[in-house]
């Protein structure tokens, strides 16, 4: 086989339209989730090509059968193993199939840290997002809460104020963990509420989020239960890249991410390459994960004519 894909987000996707294009015949391998992250958010309205914004199943599937017109393979399944030590690559599936690959493209994607509270899964897609920029234009005008303490919550609440009316910031710990700059920037908007020593109890509302219940100080003598009505609740707490599986094999920075070679997709292995948020921890958007795939193909073909 002369090209292996892993995942089905925009970055395999579009590494699959590239690669069959180019005659390298993929194999994609779908994953638990197909159509990648993209798919727990509401309406995508900031891809290319949709004027007036597209349900994001809708978006991941044209993007698949684009790839599947061009005779990308598909295969339903969950890869468990990998063994990028020698060559061709060898990925092993959960239902025991064996592939081996002249050159591997990993898009798995990242996963967004969540609470762990129930209402936040009875939400999801109603009044719940893990990206602002993603999700906040659908906020415009109105109330809205930001869960993190660090860097990217006080990114996405700056983000969302220039959007909505108001927005609150639901901060564990008494203190920011984000920079100086950063922490300057929450308070001195007006539209910014910072809660410090807040955590988030349940969320409420009839078929999407109306409120949130909050508890002040817990643990503490003077514990305190407070209710915010709010229409959005946003989570900043962090991503997990899904690259465990890749470790023994590929650099991967202090957070899991995978390490690539300036601004190509070229990992320390030679033939394997790493696109979208699985290699992105800055940008993590459909638009900038879908350019990676490309990348990645493109690459490939090249590795693969170095061979011949």
């Amino acid at each position: 086989m002369k090209c292996l894909i892993i995942g089905s987000g925009p970055a395999g996707y579009t590494a699959a339209i590239y690669a069959s294009r180019a005659n390298l015949q993929p194999v994609l391998i779908e994953g638990p989730q197909l159509g990648g992250q993209l798919t727990i958010t509401t309406e995508v309205e900031n891809f290319p090509g949709y004027p007036d914004g597209v349900e994001p199943f809708q978006m991941m599937d044209d993007i698949r059968r684009q790839a599947e017109r061009f005779g990308t393979q598909f295969v339903s399944a969950i890869v468990e193993k990998v063994d990028f030590s020698c060559s061709p690559k060898k990925v092993w599936t959960d239902d025991g199939t064996l592939y081996e690959a002249d050159t591997v493209i990993i898009a798995t994607g990242a996963s967004a840290k969540w609470l762990g509270i129930p209402s936040e899964k009875e939400y999801r897609g109603r009044g719940v997002s893990a990206c602002a920029t993603c999700d906040g234009f659908f906020y415009r005008g109105k109330t809205v809460a930001v869960v993190g303490g660090g860097d990217t919550a006080c990114e996405e609440a700056t983000y969302l104020a220039n959007l909505c009316q108001k927005v609150y910031m639901i901060v564990r710990k008494p203190y920011f963990r984000a920079s100086e700059i950063m922490q300057k920037r929450v308070f001195d908007n007006p539209k910014i509420e910072v809660l410090f020593e807040h955590n988030t109890l349940r969320l409420t509302g009839d078929t999407k989020v109306e409120g949130a219940d909050l508890i002040y100080k817990k643990g503490l003598p003077d514990e305190e239960q407070r209710h915010i009505a709010i229409d959005g609740f946003f989570l900043a707490i962090g991503h997990q890249p899904n690259t465990k599986l890749f470790a023994d094999y590929l650099d991967l920075d202090a957070e899991g991410y995978i390490k690539v070679k300036g601004d190509t997709p070229c990992t320390n292995v030679p033939g394997v390459f790493a696109a979208g948020d699985c290699a992105d921890p800055h940008y993590r958007q459909a638009i900038v994960a879908a350019g990676s795939g490309c990348k990645a193909a493109i690459e490939a073909d090249k590795y693969l004519k170095g061979m011949r």
